[in-house]
């Protein structure tokens, strides 16, 4: 990341506003909060954390930068599996206070998981993923479609009556969820996922998570 980002820098990212690749926040949150924005970002295409900065774009600061960033890397540390890479600048935009302009590369070891654990000790996994400027849970089919990211191989399948339907339907409503297809093909869920993220690994389709439901369309270098 470069280290030499001033004022100026930090203004034009805030007047960005908050999105796909951008997070405000005013402080490190709860470990666990801050480290699901920070795997969001990293399972999706990475992104900027700007800490200091108000949900409303208000630039702040923090008054203990230092504090800030040590807090940032052990709950990074703590909650994430596997570790997620980061750097972080710091941007005084007063005598007393700074904003620490976390930068979060799109990860090669994807996916990310947030790693908590209850009252009992029992331990849980969920990885994240971002839409838009909110972060939400990824979907089995997001999961299985960032592993096969992460090791490519030729993807064979046969192009049968349902892919025929599957094809046919989107040509009509453009986009299609697990369930639709589970419907239109007389399949289970599970059956009907399959394909799918077979058709999204071979880029036929392209997948949107979505918090509601997931979906697909036909990926945009397809005729």
């Amino acid at each position: 990341m470069d280290l030499s980002l001033d004022l100026r820098d930090l203004q034009r990212l805030v007047a960005l506003g908050e999105g796909l690749t951008i997070e405000f926040t005013r402080r490190v949150p709860r470990p666990a909060r801050i480290a699901k924005e920070v795997i969001a970002l990293a399972n999706t295409q990475g992104g900027k954390l700007l800490l200091g900065v108000d949900d409303d774009g208000t630039i702040k600061g923090v008054r203990d930068a230092h504090e800030e960033a040590f807090a940032l890397r052990q709950a990074i540390a703590k909650h994430t599996r596997p570790l997620v890479p980061l750097d972080v600048a710091a941007v005084p935009v007063s005598r007393r206070r700074e904003v620490l302009i976390v930068d979060v590369p799109e990860s090669a070891s994807k996916p990310h998981y947030l790693v908590t654990s209850d009252a009992e000790g029992r331990v849980s996994k969920t990885a994240y993923v971002r839409v838009d400027e909110q972060s939400i849970e990824a979907s089995r089919e997001v999961i299985r479609v960032m592993k096969a990211e992460q090791n490519p191989t030729n993807t064979r399948f046969e192009f049968g009556d349902k892919e025929q339907q599957l094809m046919q339907y989107l040509d009509r409503y453009e986009r299609i969820t697990v369930a639709q297809f589970a419907k239109l093909a007389g399949v289970s869920l599970s059956s009907a996922a399959q394909p799918l993220v077979l058709l999204t690994r071979a880029s036929i389709l392209a997948l949107h998570p979505d918090e509601k439901a997931d979906y697909w369309t036909l990926a945009y270098d397809v005729a």
